[in-house]
Parts: structure tokens; sequence; C-alpha cells
């Protein structure tokens, strides 16, 4: 089942609402949620519930799709999940998951603008893989853990690279307004190898692949990244994780290479679905 957050013009003052879907072919089948946190939120038989449930239909063409989550609760990222993305950022191979946080103003959707910085021109593309909760979890094991999986969606960490170098934290390079998109649906474990293992992941820019890589190579891998943030605190329906990305990155390219104003990211996990965002300059 692929489930998407769409918006949707108020009958009433015309400003946009939202709404969760459920994906039928071609169509769109409205769901009683005000978006796909709330469905998640829901109850544990949230599946069920959305699988059969039947509403307002809308052709899929032309839908304006938000943040599959709009506003997680939690947004844990990974950094260095790679082993070529580790290499050509000169670290050295964590022992540990290396997790750094988002805010969800960061959030924007399949196909809306990814806002660059006036502050900083040094904007890097980042493919992931995206997890999304469909249950709490507290303390769950390695075994447990793809249990509380609801889904997988495709994200892409875009990155300010000056701000995340300023300091030994990411934060500051990683959280800027309207830079991370995210969706264009959520697909349920089911529909997916166990933990969305062996699936091509990458991106490109105006039609330049930058990053090819498989979510085989994670270095901790969807299980390993659950229980071990759970450890450190209560994950909740709707929390997004963002996996890691493979090497390809601009700034370990010589010479580095960022995104300009104009130019058209294409962010893809196979069997997951496909990101299209064009770069802007924020004017704020």
């Amino acid at each position: 089942m692929r489930l998407s957050t769409v918006r949707l013009p108020s009958p009433d003052s015309g400003a946009l609402l939202t709404a969760a879907a459920r994906h039928d072919g071609d169509e769109l089948v409205l769901l009683p949620y005000e978006d796909v946190g709330a469905l998640l939120a829901s109850g544990e038989d949230w599946h069920h519930r959305a699988a059969v449930a039947d509403g307002k239909r809308l052709p899929l063409d032309g839908v304006s799709f938000a943040p599959v989550v709009p506003h997680p609760n939690k947004i844990v990222c990974l950094g260095l999940n790679y082993a070529t993305h580790i290499k050509e950022m000169g670290r050295p191979t964590p022992t540990h998951p290396t997790l750094f946080a988002k805010y969800d103003g960061s959030l924007v959707g399949a196909h809306d603008d990814v806002h660059m910085p006036s502050v900083s021109d040094d904007l890097d593309w980042e493919a992931e893989l995206g997890v999304v909760i469909g249950r709490r979890a507290r303390r769950v094991t390695r075994d447990e853990a793809l249990g509380y999986v609801g889904g997988y969606t495709v994200v892409n960490d875009v990155t300010v690279r000056d701000w995340q170098h300023r300091t030994r934290e990411f934060l500051s390079g990683k959280t800027f307004e309207a830079t991370t998109p995210v969706g264009p649906a959520l697909v349920t474990a089911d529909q997916l190898p166990p933990g969305a293992s062996g699936l091509t992941v990458g991106c490109s820019v105006d039609g330049h692949t930058m990053q090819k890589s498989n979510t085989s190579d994670l270095l901790f891998d969807v299980a390993a990244i659950i229980a071990y943030i759970s450890t450190i605190i209560t994950l909740v329906p709707g929390d997004l994780i963002a996996t890691g990305t493979p090497g390809g990155v601009g700034a370990g390219r010589d010479p580095k290479v960022f995104l300009r104003p104009g130019q058209q990211l294409v962010t893809f996990v196979e069997g997951v679905g496909e990101l299209c965002n064009t770069v802007v300059k924020d004017r704020l």
C-alpha cells in the first residue's frame, strides 16, 4: 500500500488543507485523517483501516504532495552510514550510529522547491532511504525492530555544507528552512524486502547522475538503527528516520560541486518513489 499526504484547497476560504490518501492505480482515495502522521497515530490497526477505507477520489496526475508526515514528533538522521561516503569525507568508520536531528520546518514535499539560503552557496545533495515509524518503540531489540516500521519513503538530506562544518555538531547545516524534500509516499513495509534491503538509491542533478548505491550497503541497517535509537528515546508513530547517504555528494568531489538556483534535483529509491525538486534562491 502506498499512502501520501496531499494538499487540497479549502472549499470555504481557498486556503490549502491536507489529507491522507491511499494510492489506487491512477487515483487517490482520500482518508479521514489530516495527514499520514495522524493516520499512523490513530491506533495499531491503521494499516487495515487505510486499506479498506473508501472516500472521495482524485486523479493522481497533478496532485500537490505535502511531506508524507508534515509534522513528525522526531526527525532523526544518520551520518556516515555508507562506506563510500565515509571515505569521500575523510572520516574514520564509526563504531556506533552517528545521529543528528532536524526540525519539521526543514521539510518540503516531493515536488516543492528546495530553498538555497541567502547566507551560503554550499548547498549539497544527500539521497537517502527514509523510515517512518508505525508503532511506539522503546528499547526494542534488533530482532524485533522491523515490526515497528510503518513504511519507507524517499528523503534528500540537502545540506548547507559551510554551516554544517562551522562546528563539530551537524545541526546548523542540516535544518535550514525548506531544504529537505520527503515523499511522495509512504510505502508500507509489507511491499518491500525486509528492512528495505537491496534497493537502488541515488540522485541526479539536471539529468546527471551524482549518487547511485544500494541500501544493502548501509553500515547500520534499518533494524540496528531502530534498536539503537529506541534505547535512547521512545519512537512514536510518524517519526522519520533518514538512514544516511552514499558516496557522490558534491562536497566529496574534487573540485567540489554544489547546487545552484534553477537546477533540478531528482532523488529516487527503487520501489519506493522519486522526488523532483527545483532549487530556488531563498528571498529571506
